[in-house]
């Protein structure tokens, strides 16, 4: 696109790219965890992924009726889209606008506001008979609104005009998150508003991580020596991602549609392609990027699942869940630790405990789709998929907890969020 910043231009110190250098970790005084975005919502999310994921769990296991009138289910589904993966975002988010657009970050007071919010939802929704279902509903579809006004108006400030398609994607995952309310509440079980919400994950994937995965692997293979370099992004990263809209559109709306196969086909192959120009076979030494690619993966395989779905070749499940714990988990928790490690002074190198707590987040990627391919084994499978799943995050949680809440100083450079 146009406006598209280069691979260059990704790579400039952050000075050189604004009229001024952002101030990092902005609030001074009080509690660090407060003092960047990043911060309390990477703990926050990465704490609420192994509660979450323990209470279902417990609640396939021995029956606890989670999430009470909504459901163990639908709780579930909802708060592993529209729970656990919004902190993450806001994350990601509030640290990135500021790179984007020159403006200060949110920290502070307003910060703490933020995330009362989402921690509101979170209780209303664990427990939404204390206030009833509908009012739960309300306080949870609350925080997605508040975020998207915090970063458009940030960017709209900034004149960032070609960052307003992340916001799009923003937006997408609110009205999603009050459609899945809206159905859950009206008992409609089309579970179009759970596709809906992978897909707005998974494009946000597809934009952002085309900036970030090639900028990242081109400095660190330029690190190494390395004389070939992913393929800066072009017309192809553009015709790639609007095939990606298009088929997750009509995954959206018409799933088991042989047109749907067809499309995802088509973008699948676009993106395993896309995936295959930033030569991440390189960066097989630095589990810290490599991860990066291998989530990417996923997108490409999720979308060819799409296909397969709709010929009824795999089950709807197994395709939700090579998107959203394949793509949006794996690419989350690659995401997380390097903004964690990067943004406190730390080597951007992954440590024994990243690389099995990535191993993890794969295998829960591979298990939770094969509990539905094998239904002979779906209890064990699901509960290895889980168990998986909580492993991966409580390590995050365990090696970069004390970096979130100890460490205020915070670096330049490749980790910042492109």
């Amino acid at each position: 696109m146009q406006n598209e910043p280069t691979i260059n231009q990704l790579e400039e110190p952050l000075a050189k790219r604004t009229s001024k250098a952002i101030p990092r970790g902005l609030a001074t005084t009080g509690p660090i965890v407060f003092s960047y975005g990043f911060r309390p919502f990477f703990l926050a999310g990465g704490s609420w992924a192994v509660i979450a994921m323990l209470l279902w769990i417990l609640a396939l296991v021995f029956g606890w009726p989670i999430g009470g009138d909504y459901g163990a289910a639908a709780w579930h589904a909802h708060e592993m889209l529209f729970g656990f993966t919004p902190a993450v975002l806001a994350g990601f988010l509030l640290t990135a606008v500021p790179n984007w657009t020159g403006r200060l970050p949110v920290s502070g007071p307003p910060l703490m506001v933020l995330v009362a919010i989402w921690a509101a939802g979170r209780l209303a929704m664990l427990s939404p008979a204390l206030i009833g279902v509908t009012a739960a509903a309300a306080v949870d579809a609350l925080f997605l609104p508040a975020l998207l006004f915090i970063c458009a108006r940030e960017v709209i400030a900034g004149r960032k005009w070609s960052d307003l398609k992340v916001m799009a994607g923003l937006a997408a995952l609110s009205l999603a998150n009050i459609l899945f309310h809206h159905a859950v509440i009206g008992e409609d079980h089309s579970g179009a508003f759970n596709r809906l919400g992978i897909s707005a994950y998974v494009m946000l994937i597809t934009i952002i991580g085309g900036r970030i995965i090639p900028s990242f692997t081109r400095n660190w293979m330029k690190k190494f020596g390395h004389k070939v370099f992913p393929v800066p992004h072009n017309r192809f990263d553009e015709i790639a991602i609007a095939s990606g809209l298009i088929a997750l559109g009509a995954w959206v709306i018409r799933p088991e549609h042989p047109a749907t196969a067809v499309l995802a086909t088509i973008a699948g192959l676009l993106h395993a392609i896309r995936l295959y120009r930033w030569r991440g076979w390189s960066t097989w030494p630095e589990k810290l990027l490599l991860i990066l690619h291998l989530a990417y993966a996923f997108v490409a395989l999720g979308l060819f699942g799409i296909a397969l779905g709709a010929l009824g070749m795999i089950d709807a499940f197994s395709v939700l869940h090579l998107l959203s714990v394949g793509a949006v988990a794996s690419m989350m928790i690659a995401v997380m630790s390097r903004v964690s490690r990067g943004h406190t002074g730390r080597v951007l190198t992954a440590s024994p405990m990243a690389a099995v707590s990535y191993a993890a987040i794969l295998l829960s990627a591979v298990l939770r789709p094969m509990a539905n391919v094998l239904p002979d084994f779906y209890e064990p499978l699901i509960v290895a998929a889980g168990l998986s799943w909580v492993l991966a995050f409580s390590l995050f949680c365990w090696e970069c907890g004390p970096m979130l809440i100890k460490v205020r100083r915070v670096a330049h450079g490749d980790s910042a969020p492109g």
